[in-house]
């Protein structure tokens, strides 16, 4: 079977995804909004994020078109066109996966209302988190087979180790295929970048400001709709937590396919100059297996999530979640399985690095796999109510702020050392058994089922939307004691989700720095990194703490717009009757409030990923990128994970003493004025920071990996 045709053939699975994706679509949009109350605010918050994401467009399509000129004069000539097809599929998914969202959340609110069953109501959530997840994984696919098959029929042909191209102004020579894949990544990680950095202060502006005036200037329910920052926070949900969150597992996704095979490519390159026999076809299929698992674990998704969607569920909602999870990550395993033997069998790989045959990839791929999971676990050991951390957490709440910060911080600092054992220990083995090649397919392994793990995250903010949707239209107690069990499963399920994209960003980063060693390396030389080299070492100095200042901008950023939105919410709830619940708030002031301050600052946090690796190669040479990027990247994973845990846990201690766990303790009492404090804390630092920096050391390596033939050549201090 031909290269093309197997393309083709994942093609065509990509688009029997994409039907059954508009398939849950159109059902969700035909279920019942219910009250009309619930159907106008449901409206507010669809119309506003469809704003805020018009809003945000404009700017992203100018640097796309800017970008994408740039990289048709100077780079490759074709490379701008799927530049723009990166941007573009990410582009799709954040906006299908916002608008299903905003969909989704009243008829969950309203299926609760309806029939009264957390099974029933689960299943509409779920449907409507579906969409975004297999949107995820099949648009990404679309996009980069769309790609290869241009380069195939359009071009000069698929992936190869000897053809080159140039610009259209630049006489600058690079494999066309390795530079369309490249930016095609690339063309993902800047929608990304500007949607976790705007939708994040977006989200979290509104939430903090919500939260000072409900529960400590004016001591009003949480989703109080007298609070008129209260629905920019149920847009910021969607817009951060949805379309900031496919956009970025989106990245991170189609990055680890692009690294798999450029260092596909790379390792052939110096088989073939060392003159070991290694035959043609073993290297094509070493190019497409990183497509063909990726499609194994589509196939996986489509029938974890499938199941879902059409039995009967029980009144357990993390169960039902996990099985979904189980099932997609099980018939990948037995898949890849399948695919590796049959890719791999009967060919000497000794050249990849391969130890077992075709075996070793598929056992990277499951380490992969299995870190994915095991970091979930571990990531809901620090940040459930269930677990003991957390409740420690809300216990401690009650000898006031100081104790609740430095615990919190202590939980965070605690739950980094095993996700990041997991992934050393996965990267390690992988290395030992495949080379650099079983590195990479091992951080594709984790994200292949990313269909799956996306769905679930996106469980959480619907059900958070759904639970304040109930509060804000004053539905029966027996409602919100639903969508309140599915709000703090959904906590859970965004906590597993943020440490899942830090996980795998870290994954993809590890592969996208040893695809870039590659990428500059002379054709047919061994890739090397020089540790030993003081241009490394200060790049790796330098790589760290550009991570906190990065850090540092977007905290500054988020905490300047909540206190603008603090202070207006504070003037309208000062106008006469407004309190009393007789006249309704200026609500798309303070929407279009979150919005402006949003757009004017993503610029500048998103534009230092793109010119970091620019201006350091330009200046200092290759080596001294690659330093930053490992620096980069040793830094930002645990600070991410660190920032993601005790944010989660700051925000499920909260929650624990709400629901009356806490004997003594309830709303409204000191405790809880301090886990609001420490929630207030972990707001920005879960849902801002830790999960911009895994699209901050992603985006730096993407671009490094598309400039390195640039790089290599015209750096102004050689080290």
């Amino acid at each position: 079977m031909s290269t093309v045709t197997v393309w083709l053939i994942i093609l065509c699975l990509t688009v029997v995804a994409m039907i059954y994706i508009f398939w849950n679509y159109v059902r969700i949009k035909q279920m019942p909004e219910g009250t009309a109350e619930m159907s106008e605010l449901a409206g507010i918050i669809r119309s506003g994020a469809e704003t805020f994401l018009k809003t945000e467009f404009r700017y992203i399509g100018i640097v796309l078109c800017v970008v994408a000129v740039i990289f048709c004069l100077v780079i490759e000539k074709t490379s701008g066109i799927s530049f723009l097809i990166g941007g573009l599929m990410s582009s799709i998914v954040c906006i299908l996966g916002m608008k299903s969202a905003t969909f989704a959340n009243v008829r969950t609110s309203n299926k609760a209302r309806e029939s009264l069953s957390i099974g029933e109501t689960v299943k509409v959530a779920l449907c409507g988190g579906s969409i975004s997840g297999l949107a995820v994984q099949a648009f990404g696919m679309f996009g980069i087979i769309l790609v290869l098959l241009l380069g195939e029929f359009c071009f000069d042909g698929g992936v190869s180790h000897v053809a080159e191209s140039r610009g259209l102004l630049v006489d600058l020579v690079c494999n066309p295929t390795m530079m369309r894949i490249s930016t095609y990544s690339l063309g993902c990680s800047i929608v990304a970048m500007f949607n976790r950095v705007a939708g994040g202060n977006y989200t979290k502006a509104a939430d903090i400001s919500s939260d000072i005036l409900g529960k400590l200037r004016h001591d009003l329910p949480e989703d109080d709709s007298r609070i008129p920052n209260t629905i920019a926070d149920f847009i910021g949900d969607n817009v951060n937590d949805i379309a900031g969150n496919c956009s970025d597992l989106l990245e991170s996704f189609v990055a680890t396919m692009s690294a798999t095979i450029m260092i596909a490519v790379t390792l052939y390159q110096v088989a073939v100059h060392k003159g070991l026999e290694i035959a043609e076809q073993a290297f094509t299929n070493a190019s497409l297996f990183p497509i063909v698992l990726a499609a194994c674990g589509l196939i996986g998704c489509l029938i974890g999530l499938g199941i879902a969607n059409f039995k009967k569920m029980g009144d357990d909602p993390s169960r039902e979640l996990d099985l979904s999870t189980w099932i997609s990550a099980g018939v990948t395993v037995v898949l890849g399985g399948v695919a590796s033997y049959l890719l791999f069998n009967g060919y000497d790989m000794t050249a990849y690095g391969f130890k077992l045959g075709w075996a070793s990839p598929w056992i990277s791929s499951v380490l992969g796999i299995v870190s994915g999971v095991a970091i979930g676990i571990i990531t809901e050991y620090y940040t459930a109510t269930e677990h003991k951390p957390t409740r420690e957490l809300a216990e401690i709440c009650t000898e006031g702020e100081a104790f609740v910060v430095t615990k919190g911080d202590a939980i965070g600092s605690r739950s980094c050392l095993m996700p990041i054992l997991l992934i050393g220990v996965s990267l390690l083995i992988s290395g030992v058994l495949g080379g650099t090649y079983g590195v990479a397919v091992s951080a594709l392994g984790m994200l292949a089922f990313v269909g799956a793990t996306v769905s679930i995250d996106a469980f959480g903010p619907i059900a958070d939307n759904a639970g304040g949707l109930a509060e804000a239209c004053h539905l029966p107690p027996e409602v919100r004691a639903i969508t309140d069990k599915l709000d703090a499963v959904g906590n859970t399920t965004a906590a597993i989700g943020k440490g899942f994209a830090i996980g795998s960003a870290a994954f993809a980063t590890v592969s996208l720095i040893t695809a870039y060693v590659g990428q500059y390396t002379e054709t047919g030389a061994d890739p090397v990194l020089n540790f030993a080299s003081f241009a490394v070492i200060s790049g790796g100095i330098i790589g760290g703490a550009l991570v906190e200042y990065f850090s540092a901008v977007l905290t500054d950023n988020t905490i300047d717009s909540a206190k603008l939105m603090a202070d207006e919410g504070d003037k309208q709830m000062s106008v006469p009757g407004v309190l009393e619940g007789k006249v309704k708030p200026d609500y798309n002031k303070m929407i279009a409030m979150a919005a402006r301050e949003a757009i004017r600052k993503m610029i500048v946090p998103s534009i230092l990923a793109l010119v970091i690796p620019v201006v350091g190669g330009i200046l200092f040479g290759v080596q001294f990128v690659g330093g930053i990027l490992v620096g980069a990247t040793i830094v930002a994973i645990p600070r991410a994970i660190f920032m993601g845990n005790s944010g989660g846990a700051f925000d499920n201690a909260k929650k624990y003493i709400e629901s009356g766990m806490l004997e003594g303790h309830g709303k409204g009492s000191a405790a809880h004025k301090a886990s609001v404090t420490g929630d207030t804390i972990g707001d920005t630092r879960k849902d801002v920071v830790g999960v911009a920096l895994d699209i901050f050391i992603k985006m730096m390596s993407t671009v490094a990996n598309t400039l390195a033939p640039v790089l290599r050549n015209i750096s102004l201090f050689r080290f």
